[in-house]
């Protein structure tokens, strides 16, 4: 099976869960479907083509996640011995110009959330990081240029 995604379980569960909600929707838009359906007309009906438009993205969503689901290989680092940064570790780092430290989660490209503090293993900066331990300097491309890291913690 091609194009693998790592995921960690935690993703994992999210996937499902949603997985799981969505087709949960799927009864009651089928019965807007048939509510609307029953007003005749479909030229001139608002209510069908809401309805419409709803399935379509309920069942291209699912699709997706579906799809995900079925690529997704669990990373668990808790089962093997890391001696750095890695995928599924939490790492804390000091932009060496500005002194400001941050703390990220290298995640799959489908969890990834910055605001909670979670970076796709594919963003520049988790593929700077990888392989790197506690103690080193790394220099990362970004799209506003260049920037040094200082790898303070790996967990």
């Amino acid at each position: 099976m091609a194009d693998r995604i790592p995921i960690t379980r935690e993703g994992y569960r999210a996937l499902e869960e949603e997985i799981k909600k969505l087709r949960k929707e799927r009864p009651k838009i089928a019965k807007s479907l048939a509510d609307a359906r029953s007003h005749g007309d479909f030229t001139e009906n608002s209510e069908y083509d809401d309805a419409k438009q709803r399935q379509d993205l309920l069942e291209t969503r699912l699709r997706d996640l579906e799809d995900k689901l079925a690529r997704s290989i669990i990373i668990d680092p808790g089962a093997h011995k890391i001696e750095g940064v890695a995928f599924g570790v939490k790492v804390r780092i000091r932009d060496v110009s500005t002194g400001r430290e941050v703390s990220y989660t290298i995640v799959g490209e489908g969890e990834a959330d910055i605001s909670a503090g979670k970076i796709s293993i594919t963003s520049p900066i988790a593929r700077a990081l990888v392989g790197h331990k506690t103690g080193e300097r790394v220099e990362v491309n970004v799209p506003s240029g260049l920037k040094v890291f200082d790898i303070l913690e790996v967990k």
